[in-house]
């Protein structure tokens, strides 16, 4: 069984309406949160910031008090797991990486969970919402 792991985060920001959240459209056509496979030593912060910056141009600090796991299979013979993180955008506009990426839109948190594609995903994204609403301010 191959085993592979990426990790990524779910991208805030707060503005005069309260927090909205970052998702990317990738180019297989899903919703979901910037991410990307692990590469030599990294440890899963430095993958999830490497993602970020390039998925997103978006520099961002992590919260890592949030990390919530999402297994599953991509293809017959291996086990995917990416780790999500919450993340607080710091500086950057948004310019999506062309060759993954065909957008990125910030969204409220009712319209991004309705966006989003895959269940693993939403449930994630659910468990941020309450993290954010205990934690953030």
């Amino acid at each position: 069984m191959k085993k592979e792991k990426s990790c990524g985060a779910i991208v805030i920001k707060k503005d005069a309406d309260g927090y909205k959240t970052l998702l990317i459209k990738h180019n297989k056509g899903h919703w979901s949160f910037p991410k990307g496979h692990v590469e030599n030593n990294e440890t899963e912060e430095q993958t999830a910031l490497r993602e970020i910056k390039e998925e997103t141009n978006l520099d961002v600090s992590l919260d890592t008090r949030f990390r919530r796991v999402s297994t599953y299979s991509p293809y017959e013979g291996a086990v995917k797991d990416v780790v999500f993180f919450i993340a607080e955008a710091k500086s950057g506009d948004i310019r999506p990486q062309i060759e993954e990426v065909s957008t990125c839109k910030w969204l409220d948190f009712d319209k991004a969970e309705n966006l989003i594609t895959f269940k693993n995903d939403k449930n994630i994204f659910r468990e941020a919402k309450d993290f954010i609403a205990e934690h953030y301010q």
